[in-house]
């Protein structure tokens, strides 16, 4: 089971079916589908088996990112050991209005630093980025993430980021 997250704005929840409501308008918002893809959620009922695979796979963390004053869900940051990289990736994807305020760099150095704390095997966290995500590549640079290499996954060319987890980190 993962664990509870908190920074001084934020509550990080690993992700339940009591969010479907939330995982339904954020896998379908036009940036989602452009840069993460298509997930054929288009129901209640297909966000809460979207939510049951996430849950289900040891190789996935999913935390839903909520506002600490009303616990309202603003984003979600992901922790996935994917078969085609050699370390997992960390991803964020936030809901429109609560973009450009430093949440979605918030919510990912708590990820980062409990991956630091409780995860003492990790020795790299990666990301990947479309090219032309631009703001996720800022984000990643801002956050201490260094291109590595450009990687071909399902016909997709996508930019690979890494960052060495043994350096110190920022506390939110």
């Amino acid at each position: 089971m993962q664990n509870n997250l908190n920074t001084n704005r934020l509550l990080l929840d690993p992700i339940g079916l009591s969010d479907a409501d939330f995982v339904l308008e954020l896998v379908n918002l036009p940036d989602w589908v452009k840069y993460i893809g298509e997930r054929q959620v288009h129901s209640l009922e297909a966000a809460k088996d979207y939510i049951s695979k996430m849950t289900n796979n040891s190789k996935i963390k999913y935390w839903v990112v909520k506002l600490k004053e009303d616990r309202t869900a603003i984003g979600v940051v992901t922790f996935i050991k994917r078969d085609y990289l050699q370390h997992h990736d960390v991803g964020f994807a936030f809901l429109p209005n609560y973009r450009k305020q430093g949440y979605a760099y918030e919510a990912t150095v708590a990820v980062i630093d409990d991956v630091k704390r409780n995860r003492l095997s990790h020795t790299h966290i990666l990301a990947t980025a479309l090219e032309d995500n631009v703001k996720s590549i800022k984000l990643l640079e801002k956050l201490g993430f260094q291109f590595d290499t450009e990687i071909w996954v399902e016909d997709a060319g996508l930019l690979l980021y890494s960052l060495a987890i043994d350096k110190p980190r920022l506390e939110v």
